[in-house]
């Protein structure tokens, strides 16, 4: 019997970076582009999981430290986007060994998470990235009510998302990399779609 779906065309990238700050809808378009190139997606934030359970604080105090440091978290927002570049730097030898067997491997995938520095595109062939930004602390705060409403509205969190994601994306403008607005999401990931061809042109 012949199998009738069409399988997508194989992608001309072996790994597809979507970074961005906490809430501002990267996982969900990360999803919808697995599912159109038929790839899986790797979290970051288990890379983060897997670290913390085999190393000590004294051996990665950065990435231990919410942890090691609860409160560290309730600080002033600019303090908290320090710390999540440190620990974003921290990790990022790791992120480039998984980066890096998928390259070596031929073996596509989208890696996504906030500690993805838009660095990684400079570090071997094969890479695209792309950074989702929002910039709206009502709208982020939204976001997080929504999808966590428990919680209630989450202020503090949502001003750290958006210093954090200015600083992703003054980095990623620096490097190259496409910095795509969330809004409108209907179309978001046709726009990332767009703004990744239109990197590998430039």
């Amino acid at each position: 019997m012949n199998d009738t779906h069409e399988q997508p065309p194989p992608p001309d990238w072996r790994v597809l970076a979507v970074g961005g700050a906490s809430g501002t809808g990267k996982t969900t378009v990360s999803r919808a582009l697995a599912r159109r190139f038929a790839v899986p997606v790797v979290e970051v934030d288990d890379i983060v999981e897997a670290l913390l359970a085999v190393t000590r604080p004294e051996h990665l105090p950065e990435v231990h430290i919410w942890r090691t440091h609860p409160e560290a978290a309730l600080q002033a927002p600019e303090s908290v986007v320090e710390r999540q570049i440190a620990i974003a730097r921290a990790l990022a030898p790791a992120v480039e060994a998984v980066v890096a067997n998928h390259v070596d491997t031929d073996t596509p995938v989208i890696v996504e998470g906030d500690y993805l520095l838009p660095d990684l595109v400079r570090s071997m062939d094969g890479v695209r990235a792309v950074l989702v930004h929002e910039d709206d602390e009502a709208q982020v705060t939204a976001n997080y009510l929504a999808r966590e409403p428990e919680a209630g509205p989450q202020e503090h969190r949502a001003r750290v998302s958006v210093l954090y994601g200015r600083w992703l994306a003054d980095r990623a403008r620096t490097l190259g990399v496409p910095v795509v607005a969330p809004r409108p999401w209907r179309d978001l990931p046709h726009r990332v779609g767009r703004a990744i061809d239109a990197h590998a042109l430039s």
